[in-house]
């Protein structure tokens, strides 16, 4: 029960009041039931939707735009979550999705697991302290053994590449296309790797995602090269230019205007025309200086004028004007050409080249596509889908397959998933905790079972029996039969391995040390004060008078 703020009383009887009026104070147990109770609740939002046999949540926001997903981070950030402690576990699958970008449900899931099991320790008077420093040793002994389990591969071995791409998607919408799509997410991040001393670098930004509803998610595609979604400027020109030479120009061709009031008496209509002749010379000397360099291409990141868009035109030049700074930037990466901010700075050495830019219809929008650039740093997929919906959820997944994709390139090692790899470090950290003494051990030991949930969960989600799969997978794993997950497909425990389902390592490990920091974190609280709301102040009534004196 919430109590109010203690009334503290002087020796004459007078109140002594700490906290403001409105404030309340929960305390102790009271507190620590709240809170757990509360990240329960996210932990069981979010938990039907594990695995290839999860189900997907729609969320309706206050403006009613609707969203299908099943990834864990988006539909947390979706919800307006008010409780502190829950918005703790929002932030848990932020942090993920930012940091490695799969396992945001996975993380929650633990992290709602971990509390439940501290639940039970608190009812029998172990001290949350005890249990957060019991949870913090298991966490390193499960990194640990997750780490003596990884398989080290390769970063150019596209095959496990695929694998990984693969088994990121199959628990997504688009879980039919994903062995299609996983081509093209490992073909994407492989053009922009680099290869630095360390290993390889991998800035996911230089991979753009662009969707369009229309066709099916078959009609997918990877682009070498960049996709704008803006049309050509001019009827007169060129919709489509081989071997281009692209001009990319970070200024207007434009005159520019000055920054003071200036007034041209003009007396006679000759001076009128000389005027716009001169304005017109100064707009073709700008086009000449850029056709000079023998550009058949021009990418503006500002505005062109309807004059310079007609010398253009005439020149056989294709140009493209108003295109967003990340595009300029991922151009420049994939043609090979640079930006100028001055026509006169520009020679032919900035020019990038592309073998193909064209402007194509997509549905009912003209867009320009920028292909087959010789070494490109920068590319585009380009996503299709039945409905606005499809294509959204689509883009989520990619962006996960992305994401893994990068994380395994970066730090090249993988473990199985359906939940072995965390099946095997929880038996691992139940043999460890047999050599604890005290009411650590309990502790260590339920985190071990706090583990057991992820496969529990992928089980129950895919209609099987939680206590068999239990059973089932602490005897296989005591036999050493490292790879036994929850073979979602099939309905029953198997070698998850020979099912070539694989996650990094790196995802495994970040689930694992969010969803402890997060845990403890909650566990450590024993007081939460709360200040009243704001009164809301009644607006002065109209006619400038103010409220008659009824208050």
């Amino acid at each position: 029960m919430a109590a109010t703020a203690i009334p503290a009383v002087t020796q004459t009887g007078q109140p002594v009041l700490i906290l403001k009026e409105g404030s309340t104070e929960t305390r102790g147990k009271a507190a620590q039931r709240n809170n757990i109770l509360a990240a329960k609740l996210i932990a069981e939002i979010v938990r039907s939707s594990l695995g290839p046999r999860g189900m997907d949540k729609m969320l309706v926001d206050s403006l009613g735009d609707v969203t299908i997903t099943n990834d864990g981070a988006t539909m947390l950030k979706e919800i307006d979550v008010q409780h502190p402690a829950a918005k703790m576990l929002v932030e848990v699958a932020k942090a993920t999705d930012n940091e490695v970008g799969d396992g945001t449900t996975s993380a929650v899931v633990l992290a709602g697991a971990l509390l439940e099991k501290a639940e039970e320790l608190i009812a029998k008077d172990v001290h949350p302290t005890l249990i957060v420093d019991g949870y913090r040793k298991a966490a390193a002994k499960a990194l640990e053994a997750l780490q003596n389990i990884s398989i080290k591969i390769s970063p150019e071995d596209r095959s496990w590449l695929i694998k990984v791409a693969k088994t990121s998607m199959q628990s997504k919408l688009v879980s039919k296309e994903a062995v299609d799509l996983a081509n093209l997410v490992v073909d994407a991040v492989l053009a922009v790797a680099e290869k630095k001393d360390s290993g390889y670098k991998v800035d996911i930004d230089n991979i753009k995602v662009d969707k369009k509803a229309g066709g099916s998610l078959k009609d997918t595609r990877l682009i070498k090269g960049v996709v704008l979604d803006k049309e050509v400027v001019h009827a007169g020109m060129p919709k489509r230019v081989e071997n281009a030479k692209i001009a990319l120009i970070n200024a207007p061709f434009e005159i520019e205007k000055t920054e003071f009031d200036a007034k041209l008496n003009i007396t006679d209509p000759t001076m009128m025309k000389k005027f716009l002749d001169e304005e017109n010379a100064l707009l073709k000397s700008m086009v000449d200086k850029v056709v000079a360099t023998g550009a058949n291409v021009v990418i503006c990141q500002k505005g062109i004028d309807d004059v310079a868009q007609h010398f253009l035109a005439k020149a056989g030049v294709l140009a493209v004007r108003r295109v967003k700074e990340s595009d300029m930037t991922k151009l420049a990466k994939a043609t090979g050409g640079r930006v100028v901010t001055n026509f006169d700075d520009l020679t032919p050495n900035d020019l990038g080249f592309a073998e193909l830019v064209e402007e194509r219809k997509v549905e009912e929008d003209k867009w320009v596509f920028v292909e087959g650039c010789k070494n490109p740093k920068a590319v585009s997929i380009l996503i299709r889908g039945g409905s606005q919906r499809v294509v959204d959820e689509a883009e989520r997944s990619i962006h996960d397959a992305l994401m893994v994709t990068k994380d395994v390139i970066e730090k090249p090692a993988v473990v199985v998933g359906g939940g072995a790899s965390e099946a095997e470090a929880a038996h691992q950290v139940l043999k460890w905790a047999e050599k604890l003494s005290g009411r650590e051990q309990l502790a260590a030991q339920k985190f071990a079972e706090a583990l057991e949930g992820i496969a529990i969960t992928l089980a129950e989600n895919a209609g099987l029996d939680p206590i068999d799969v239990q059973v089932e997978l602490r005897a296989k794993h005591a036999e050493g039969q490292k790879w036994f997950g929850v073979d979602v497909r099939e309905g029953k425990v198997a070698d998850i391995y020979s099912k070539e389902i694989f996650d990094p390592l790196v995802v495994k490990e970040q689930i694992i040390k969010s969803a402890t920091d997060a845990a403890s974190m909650i566990l450590r609280v024993d007081d939460v004060i709360a200040a009243g709301k704001m009164k809301e102040t009644k607006p002065p009534k109209p006619g400038g008078e103010e409220g008659g004196g009824e208050e």
